[in-house]
């Protein structure tokens, strides 16, 4: 009975230092990981600027100088300061005179696999919207990664109406149609093969603009006082 009791303590021991040692290695991985993460987060949150301000100055061309804005509880714009955080990223483009080039509108949604970032730009004097780039994707290559490169489709955003009428609401709501089915300038030509990605694209541009775009027009007007002409038809 002794030798079973010796043994039964000695396995004991043995599992007591087997948990031990797997708790500390838990341990250690988790610290490591942490650490790793502290260490590059400054870097990423970088490289994810620089790669911000680029598509700012690409989805707004004749851009050379940019200031955030927020979008307040009345639903009106406010400069953003540094450290400043709010869930509507908006950005001003203004020329070397300082006009107003447009806007940089963040915007996301859900698409085939995951959430989709983008950018868009509005330029206000001609109610269109006049570049598009995708920040974020990880829709399935060769596919719905087709939203970022083929050319038919980025072409749909050099001049996608988002005209307004009189009771400063969009005239019509951005949609995304089957591709070779565009007939109205406020329709996105989609993808074939990628339809759920491009279909997403409309559904997150359609949003935006329809809650937004009334609201940059404002800004854009109160500082540039340009009257609107009318659009109804």
């Amino acid at each position: 009975m002794s030798e079973v009791a010796n043994m039964e303590t000695q396995n004991l021991a043995s599992s007591k230092k087997m948990l031990l040692a797997m708790v500390g290695i838990g341990i250690i991985s988790a610290l490591l990981i942490v650490t790793t993460f502290e260490l590059t987060l400054p870097r990423v949150q970088r490289l994810k600027a620089e790669a911000l301000e680029k598509a700012i100055f690409e989805v707004l061309p004749g851009t050379v100088n940019t200031q955030a804005f927020g979008v307040n509880a009345n639903g009106e714009l406010f400069k953003m300061k540094e450290g400043d955080k709010t869930e509507t990223a908006i950005y001003a483009g203004y020329d070397n005179n300082d006009n107003i080039v447009g806007y940089a509108i963040e915007a996301s949604g859900q698409g085939y696999a995951d959430i989709i970032r983008i950018l868009y730009g509005y330029e206000p004097d001609k109610e269109t919207l006049i570049g598009f780039q995708v920040l974020e994707s990880k829709e399935t290559p060769g596919l719905g990664d087709k939203i970022e490169k083929e050319e038919h489709f980025l072409n749909n955003f050099k001049a996608l109406d988002v005209s307004l009428s009189n009771n400063n609401k969009l005239q019509n709501k951005v949609i995304t149609v089957k591709q070779g089915e565009k007939q109205n300038p406020w329709e996105i030509d989609g993808i074939t093969g990628a339809t759920i990605s491009s279909r997403a694209i409309g559904n997150i541009i359609g949003t935006s603009t329809s809650e937004l775009v009334p609201i940059l027009y404002n800004h854009y007007k109160k500082n540039h006082q340009k009257p609107k002409e009318s659009n109804e038809q």
